[in-house]
């Protein structure tokens, strides 16, 4: 009896333990964060990676952190993210470095470069070349640690009103186009334009603009874009591969305990890797149904319109790594990794897709 009793009470003891190690780890106060972003709230793909980034950081902190995720203009516009979240009103945002020209040149390679790195070899210049301690660099004068988050693949050229059949047809062309792509537009006589995504379909239907890019059929379908513009050309010559980004608040992220700091910084890796698998399994589909139901005429441009984009690229964004040392220093690594990725593709990735189209 005396035994049986002894046993009984270590595990009532036990489950007393156990409840008040539950009640309070319960008790702790729960982390919220803010994330602002510069997508319209919940749009496919790009709104939709910010949910899905928050809910990863939810789900693998077990429930000690919760993100709330604010879409374009509901707490600021936007383009003013960036400001939010380096001063502290929001603790991260969700968008793309080339937004942030204004703040720092180099925060353009980051994102896209025209003839640049494909979504693959940007992932691994990042990763594995410098790329991402050169970011954090060109980030920490605005109190802020970016991450990748995303990659939307080789996007199209864009929706235009009219045909491009020549460099000539350029000329005069205003379209929406951010980055170091709008000024190789730009320098080929056109007029680049910069909109947040929620504008771009009143702007093209109303010939506020003439064309716009925005990111490839998935997004595009989404935006009825066809509704506004009957001609869609591809490739993507301007985003090859396009990086999305969160930009965390520094004093934020380092208020956080280390085993949330790891939870943060390897869900952003895992948003990053899902972001991609799911344009890639979307995108055709969304190009079928924009070419057989709404009889959209799909175009390529023109070779020689491309070899003279692709000069202008090269002559952009050596005048912008002449700007200032860092963007000389990010721009130095970009180059050299794109000269040696590009040579080992040619035997890899471009070989095979090569043989697989005989």
């Amino acid at each position: 009896m005396k035994r049986r009793d002894f046993v009984k009470g270590i595990g009532i003891g036990t489950l007393a333990t156990s409840s008040l190690v539950t009640a309070t780890a319960s008790a702790k106060p729960k982390i919220k964060w803010k994330m602002v972003t510069t997508w319209p709230k919940n749009f496919p793909g790009l709104g939709t990676g910010a949910n899905f980034l928050a809910k990863t950081i939810g789900e693998m902190s077990g429930g000690r952190m919760e993100v709330k995720v604010y879409g374009a203009k509901e707490i600021v516009p936007a383009f003013e993210s960036f400001d939010a979240v380096s001063r502290g009103t929001a603790e991260m945002g969700h968008g793309a470095a080339y937004y942030w020209k204004g703040k720092s040149e180099a925060a353009q390679f980051f994102a896209a470069v025209p003839f640049g790195l494909t979504a693959q070899e940007m992932n691994s210049w990042l990763y594995h070349g410098g790329g991402m301690e050169l970011w954090r660099e060109v980030y920490a004068p605005f109190n802020l640690i970016p991450a990748a988050i995303g990659n939307s693949g080789v996007q199209m050229a864009g929706w235009f009103n009219k045909e491009i059949n020549s460099l000539a047809d350029l000329k005069g062309l205003k379209m929406r186009i951010p980055g170091l792509g709008g000024e190789v537009l730009k320098r080929a006589g056109g007029t680049p334009v910069s909109l947040p995504g929620g504008e771009l379909f009143t702007s093209l239907k109303s010939g506020a603009i003439d064309a716009t890019e925005w990111v490839g059929p998935y997004n595009d379908l989404a935006f009825g874009l066809y509704k506004a513009a009957k001609y869609y050309y591809y490739p993507g010559w301007h985003e090859p591969g396009t990086t999305l980004e969160t930009f965390i608040n520094k004093e934020a992220f380092n208020a956080l305990p280390d085993d949330l700091k790891i939870i943060v910084m390897n869900a952003c890796r895992i948003a990053n890797q899902d972001m991609l698998a799911e344009y890639t399994a979307r995108n055709n589909k969304a190009l079928h149904t924009l070419v057989t139901k709404h009889k959209v005429q799909l175009k390529k441009l023109p070779d020689e319109v491309l070899l003279k984009l692709r000069i202008l690229s090269d002559e952009v964004v050596s005048e912008i790594a002449g700007k200032d040392p860092i963007s000389r220093k990010v721009f130095d690594s970009f180059s050299s990794f794109r000269k040696q990725v590009i040579e080992w593709h040619k035997v890899s990735e471009h070989a095979y897709m090569n043989a697989r189209a005989l």
